[in-house]
């Protein structure tokens, strides 16, 4: 498989003193010392899921946070509505484990679809029953939706996922399709030995559904903690894997802050005409950790400043103390300032986070 070299992201310096306070500088905005403002949020719904994916937890599965302990819908619509007012967040997305495992998810699309000015609102899921239930996550507000999906071979979907539901998953993607979400994003992680040789086939299927394929690299989130950098599939192998069917092509439109890097997609007979795009979320190998726009909470309500963060604020804890907007906002303020450089991974002190993918939301 031929490499192709690719130029490596540089970290910024930091714009403002470390060792100055947050409330030294803009109120309305999650700031870190980097300069960098926080107006995407990321929240998980919940730790469960209905699949078992090997890179993401193991085949017996992991003990799932109780009832009480998860964020309530109110709770949840509470938290984006802070965001909106004090922070000016504009970009929403529910994650899970699997988020439509709640059976109150439409309740809170529509919770956050009420708000003033009102975010865009975003949903990652298996897709799972998502069928029966696109139509109404679309007339509650839903405006974007990513569905995972690796392979579209059943043997392979089942290696994967440990589990046979490949049919449910196709039966999910075109009714959301039929619901009028345009487009749907497909997420798809390549597994060497497993999966990678089919990314020419995904790619192929994707463009003749109108579907908007993203590859992800494979992070260190798996619950079993087997990454190993050595031998995961790189953004490099993903263009040399499709380079003998596909020819891609830099779009040069803006990426303002956005994780995939986009391709416009030709076919090698054709490589004049331009038939879709593709995306490169190359989190490892080709860090966006510079332009990074976003914060994450948790199930429970504990706020993360990254995805591989070994420390998370528990905001849940004070908003059912009774605490108020202002003081919540603070405290995520003072969190969101701490926020590091970068996730460290080309570093040999990097430590993978306990809490595995399903436990922190994608």
């Amino acid at each position: 498989m031929r490499k192709i070299s690719l130029p490596t992201p540089v970290l910024r310096t930091p714009t403002v003193d470390p060792g100055e306070t947050f409330t030294a500088h803009q109120e309305d905005s999650l700031l870190d010392t980097f300069g960098r403002r926080a107006r995407d949020m990321r929240i998980s719904l919940t730790d469960f899921c209905n699949l078992r994916c090997s890179y993401c937890m193991p085949e017996e599965g992991v003990e799932f946070m109780s009832r009480d302990a998860a964020m309530t819908a109110d709770e949840i619509i509470r938290f984006v509505r802070i965001g909106v007012e004090k922070f000016g967040v504009d970009q929403v997305r529910f994650t899970g484990g699997e988020p439509l495992t709640r059976k109150d998810v439409t309740d809170i699309i529509a919770g956050v679809a009420a708000l003033e000015p009102r975010p865009n609102i975003a949903l990652t899921t298996n897709a799972i029953g998502l069928d029966k239930r696109a139509p109404k996550l679309r007339d509650a507000g839903l405006d974007r939706i990513n569905v995972s999906l690796d392979t579209v071979d059943p043997e392979t979907f089942a290696t994967i996922t440990r589990r046979p539901f490949l049919n449910r998953v196709l039966d999910g993607i075109k009714g959301a399709q039929a619901a009028g979400m345009d487009p749907v994003k497909i997420n798809a992680v390549l597994l060497p030995g497993v999966n990678d040789h089919q990314a020419p086939e995904l790619l192929a299927w994707c463009l003749e559904r109108g579907l908007k394929l993203r590859f992800i690299e494979q992070m260190p989130l798996d619950a079993g903690h087997s990454w190993e950098r050595g031998t995961m599939i790189t953004a490099a192998d993903i263009f040399a894997l499709l380079e003998p069917d596909f020819v891609l092509t830099p779009d040069s439109a803006p990426r303002n802050g956005a994780p995939a890097e986009k391709f416009l997609v030709a076919s090698r007979n054709d490589p004049e005409t331009i038939i879709g795009d593709v995306g490169i979320i190359a989190s490892v190998t080709r860090p966006f950790c510079a332009d990074c726009t976003r914060t994450r909470l948790t199930a429970e309500g504990r706020v993360r400043t990254c995805l591989f963060s070994h420390t998370e604020v528990d905001l849940l804890s004070a908003m059912r103390a009774g605490a108020g907007d202002e003081a919540i906002a603070n405290l995520w303020k003072g969190a969101h300032w701490k926020k590091l450089a970068g996730h460290g991974m080309d570093s040999e002190s990097f430590e993978q986070p306990q809490r595995p993918m399903s436990a922190i939301g994608g």
